[in-house]
């Protein structure tokens, strides 16, 4: 990696962080799941340094207690999936991928609280919150339905500055 990638990826991850803080008024509405998708697709060969720095940066911030393992799983996760699909350009379809992620993103969350406390503990978890699962899913598709274009013509701006291809 060139310094500049490296200064763009610790930018790219101090947004994505900023931007969830000042966001975390409003419940599960965040534009991480956006940024990833958007970051996969536009700045693939950055999106693993900005992932590791964001989950770094969260664990640093609020603790690195059983709420954050799931972060070593579920945004990776998300990145992986993007990634299979990053040649599709359609909206609605990213629309309706990045609400699906935010519907299953409380079962992803319930793994760890399964793992130590069993079975019933992860199910109570996830079954409890399924409402913020909810806002999480129409929060993700409304921010993606209203800023997938924007976004993507920034971020392929800055992939054509890094020397990237912007689309596969």
């Amino acid at each position: 990696m060139t310094t500049r990638q490296i200064v763009i990826s610790g930018l790219l991850a101090g947004l994505l962080f900023a931007l969830q803080v000042a966001m975390a008024g409003l419940p599960n509405i965040e534009p991480v799941t956006l940024l990833l998708i958007l970051y996969t697709i536009y700045l693939p060969k950055l999106v693993p340094l900005i992932v590791c720095a964001f989950i770094l940066l969260e664990g640093i911030t609020y603790g690195f207690g059983i709420w954050w393992l799931h972060y070593l799983y579920a945004w990776p996760l998300l990145v992986s999936l993007t990634h299979l699909l990053r040649r599709k350009s359609s909206r609605v379809m990213w629309t309706c991928f990045s609400g699906a992620f935010g519907l299953s993103f409380g079962a992803l969350c319930a793994i760890p609280y399964a793992l130590t406390g069993g079975l019933y503990a992860g199910f109570s978890y996830w079954v409890s919150g399924i409402p913020f699962d909810l806002l999480h899913c129409c929060g993700n598709a409304a921010l993606m339905c209203a800023l997938f274009m924007p976004l993507g013509r920034c971020l392929s701006y800055i992939a054509k500055f890094l020397g990237e291809t912007s689309r596969p």
